[in-house]
Order: structure tokens, then C-alpha cells, then sequence
């Protein structure tokens, strides 16, 4: 869709959480870059270089006012929050993930200094059924569409941004429909689900999974923040892995549970927690989903450093060595 001048000034929301941190981090990194500002607002525990943190409410219409007294032209929006846990309850979640990039939107479309807009978003919108297609292209929409949770959020969140993008079409947008995110240092639902100490796998059916690791995860958003605009992408390891080879893979015991009787998310709510497999977890264990990343490779020139099963190898290496998350990370789905 092509390029957009070189960020000067970059605002990243959601920088309490670790992607987000490492992504200021990297971005200040960019000698060319004058001004990296982190917005949240809870203080970030962790380094972030020369960024600078704000205290502040992707909620608040006052956001509008940071953006156009600091001169910000790019904004990354990693604001959002993928369990209930993470953010006191699942109304605060939707809260956050919608009213704030609605929020956010329109305090984009009043400052005449942005200029380009990247959004994390996830490939969770394209939903998991049995009636979906092989792979997923960025063109093509859920043949059931997610009801509840994260998925739904970042759909109606997803609309917000395309409405941005007809109001101020000469805001370049980017948009990263991301695999599942894992690795060594993240803690999501679904490692939590790799973790237990025997994992329920739906009887008969075998989702194909695809991943992203981290590290990618934290590269893509930079990549996307100073390349190409490229709209609407899919990100995500090389290849594919079955349920059934993900299960070997983790030398875990395993059980059949019929779904589709509550007693897969049971099983999971006696273990691991009432929030640890919501519905659509339980639809991509089934089903699984594929997306297309070719736009990825060709468009916004990007290649991650990890295949799909690298990723889940490199989770699984951590795992054996004993290594827990210190925090929550949000995941793309």
C-alpha cells in the first residue's frame, strides 16, 4: 500500500506489559527516532531505555491533548488485554479493549501531526469452526463469527480502526492480525494449558495451530511502526502443528474429553482456573485455524526468525528448565 515518512515521535500504549516494553524499547533504540512516549496506567516494571512514560487512560479524551502537544505522528496500539484476569474482570477487559481503542481512534483522527497508526490485533477474529477453509487471507471473514471474549473485543476494536481509516484516509494504517503468541518468557491461557499436568485434548478432533514467537511478535510491531503500511496483515510462524503433535511434542499426559458437554472447560476450571480455557480456546483446540502470511513476507517485508514449531519448542525448552513467567504478557490470540 506503500511507505510513510520515518516515525519522529512514537506514542506505545499498553507499556505495563512486557511486548509493549520491549517494543519502546527497541523503537528508542532507533537513533533516528527523537521521542518514544509509553502510556498506561499502571508504571512499567521494567526497563525502557530512553522512552519516556506517561501515566495515561487510552479511555481519557484527554488522550487527544497528549497527542497533539508531544507532536506524536505514529501511535502503536498495544493497549489491549486478552484474559479477564489480567485487567479485574471481564466488563473492565471489553472496557479497555474496545472504549479504548474507540477512544484512541478518535483522538488519532483530531491530531493533525499522526500519520501512521499500527494496531495489535489477532487472527482470533477469523473465529474456529469446522467449516472454515484451509487458510485464512486477510480478505476473508469468520464463517462463525466469535460472540464473547477477546476475539469479539478485537473485532469490534478492529472496526473502530477501519472507521479511522475512511475518516483520515491519509493516516497510514497497519493492522496485525497475530497467531497465538508464546515463548520462554510469556504466560498466556494456552501455555497455562500445555502446563497441566494432563492436558484434555477434544475427543476425534485436531485443531491446527499456528504460533508466534515473542521475540517476532515484539519484531513485527517494530517492523511495522518504521516500514511499509500495509493495512490489514496475518502474522505467524512457518507451518503448522496438529493438537496431537503439539501434545507429543510437550512429553505431556494426556486425556480425551468429549466436547461439547462442559467437561473439557471443567477439567481446565479445576486445574488451572475458571478463566483458563474460555470458548474460543476451546474452538481452536478443535478446530484450529490457518492464516495465510504471504502479505507479511511481500508487503510488510517481514520473515520471523521462528517457524511455528521453533516457537512452541522454544516454550517447551523454558518449561523443562524449570523457568516460570514472572508476569502475565497479553497474547495475540
Amino acid at each position: 500500500m506503500g511507505g510513510a515518512a520515518h516515525p519522529r515521535v512514537v506514542m506505545v500504549t499498553g507499556v505495563a506489559r512486557d511486548l509493549a516494553g520491549r517494543v519502546v524499547r527497541r523503537l528508542a533504540d532507533d537513533p533516528t527516532i527523537e521521542r518514544v512516549i509509553g502510556v498506561d496506567l499502571v508504571p512499567p516494571r521494567h526497563p525502557m531505555g530512553r522512552g519516556e512514560y506517561v501515566r495515561a487512560d487510552v479511555r481519557s479524551p484527554l488522550l487527544a491533548r497528549l497527542l497533539t502537544q508531544a507532536q506524536v505522528d505514529t501511535v502503536v496500539h498495544m493497549g489491549v488485554i486478552a484474559t479477564p484476569r489480567d485487567a479485574g474482570g471481564r466488563v473492565v477487559q471489553k472496557d479497555i479493549n474496545v472504549l479504548g481503542t474507540m477512544q484512541l481512534m478518535a483522538a488519532c483522527q483530531k491530531s493533525p501531526s499522526v500519520q501512521r497508526v499500527i494496531v495489535k490485533s489477532t487472527a482470533g477474529v477469523y473465529g474456529s469452526s469446522p467449516q472454515d477453509p484451509a487458510v485464512f487471507t486477510e480478505e476473508m471473514t469468520a464463517r462463525k463469527l466469535p460472540r464473547s471474549g477477546f476475539p469479539h473485543d478485537s473485532m469490534e476494536a478492529e472496526s473502530y480502526v477501519r472507521g479511522l481509516s475512511r475518516r483520515r484516509p491519509d493516516i497510514g494504517i497497519t493492522m496485525l492480525r497475530m497467531a497465538n503468541v508464546i515463548g520462554p518468557s510469556i504466560r498466556t491461557v494456552l501455555t497455562d494449558y500445555f502446563r497441566m499436568p494432563v492436558v484434555p485434548v477434544p475427543f476425534g478432533q485436531q485443531g491446527r495451530l499456528q504460533f508466534l514467537h515473542e521475540d517476532d511478535a515484539v519484531a513485527v510491531t517494530v517492523q511495522a511502526a518504521t516500514g511499509p503500511i500495509v493495512g490489514t496483515v496475518n502474522v505467524a510462524g512457518d507451518g503448522v502443528l496438529s493438537l496431537g503433535q503439539a501434545i507429543v511434542l510437550s512429553r505431556r499426559p494426556w486425556a480425551p474429553v468429549v466436547p461439547g458437554t462442559g467437561r473439557l472447560a471443567l477439567w481446565a476450571s479445576r486445574r488451572v482456573g475458571w478463566a483458563a480455557l474460555p470458548s474460543d480456546h476451546l474452538e481452536f483446540l478443535s478446530y484450529g485455524r490457518v492464516i495465510d502470511t504471504r502479505r507479511m513476507r511481500k508487503e510488510l517485508g517481514f520473515s520471523p526468525a521462528y517457524t511455528t514449531r521453533g516457537a512452541f519448542e522454544s516454550f517447551l525448552s523454558a518449561r523443562r528448565a524449570g523457568d516460570r513467567p514472572e508476569q502475565h504478557v497479553e497474547e495475540a490470540q
